[in-house]
């Protein structure tokens, strides 16, 4: 499966890709703060490509549970140096994550490959004249509500089927409008107005996502599904996100995996593919 990016091809059949993540933020529920300044953002980054990672995801504006959003000015203050300071130090594709047209417009100007939209566009309706204006890629969510409220009492009758029907009805909205599906990936939005059951829901039933055509990018990285299902807080929910990608990953049903710690999830795949790839393994 190929991921049209700008100028490049993308080949996706393999080993999923990992995309780090890069918050400047203060507020992001992991590592908010931790970057708050350019040369901070800029080094992690590119450590980050040292440890594996094939994407790094530039987002500044927190998108947890609860959170409230910031403005244009202030979003745009946060990423658009940083991003412009990557350009021209690193090969990795840059995506940025926001909802927010303008920046997305701006982002892609300074060097930005990709336009990770947690709302698929929903939120602001000047994102699709941004994407058809531009060849970048394409990161497509599901989300339920806005990061305000969309964890108080979200509810489906079948979690996975309602979530696969978005994403399919979105690419072919998106087809309609003259963006090639070639571009997109799609993202389930684990934690993005889910309980815990449906996160693990849709997590089981992946596989059944392949029907749409296009590639999976998760998001699972220390998540509070994890604090409920293991009872661990945010920064001991690292053996529990390795778990649900060596699952994803033996499964084959996501080619993008979305993570904060690059270098154990690299070590998890190149195990994985060791015992794999050797003539002795049995699955």
């Amino acid at each position: 499966m190929i991921w049209e990016v700008k100028n490049r091809q993308i080949p996706l059949a393999g080993q999923p890709l990992l995309m780090g993540i890069l918050n400047v933020t203060p507020d992001s529920f992991s590592d908010g703060g931790k970057h708050a300044t350019v040369q901070a953002a800029v080094d992690f980054a590119l450590k980050m490509v040292e440890q594996g990672a094939a994407i790094l995801d530039i987002g500044g504006e927190s998108t947890r549970p609860g959170s409230k959003p910031v403005s244009l000015e202030e979003e745009r203050r946060r990423v658009l140096p940083v991003l412009e300071s990557l350009s021209n130090k690193t090969q990795a594709l840059m995506s940025i994550d926001t909802t927010k047209a303008a920046l997305a417009r701006e982002a892609l100007q300074v060097g930005a490959h990709i336009i990770n939209d947690i709302s698929a566009m929903d939120f602001d309706p000047e994102m699709m004249g941004v994407a058809k204006e531009s060849t970048c890629g394409l990161i497509l969510m599901h989300t339920s509500g806005k990061p305000e409220t969309m964890q108080v009492k979200p509810h489906y009758e079948n979690a996975p089927r309602e979530v696969k029907s978005y994403l399919s009805a979105k690419v072919d909205a998106l087809q309609r409008e003259g963006i090639r599906q070639e571009r997109m990936v799609l993202d389930p939005g684990i934690g993005f107005g889910k309980t815990y059951e449906h996160n693990l829901a849709l997590l089981a039933s992946l596989r059944d996502f392949q029907e749409i055509g296009r590639p999976i990018c998760l998001g699972v990285s220390r998540k509070k599904f994890l604090q409920s299902l293991l009872g661990r807080g945010v920064e001991d929910r690292l053996a529990g996100t390795l778990g649900v990608l060596a699952y994803c990953a033996l499964r084959k049903t996501a080619q993008i995996f979305r993570v904060h710690d690059v270098w154990q999830a690299a070590d998890l795949l190149r195990a994985m593919k060791a015992l794999e790839e050797h003539p002795q393994a049995e699955f």
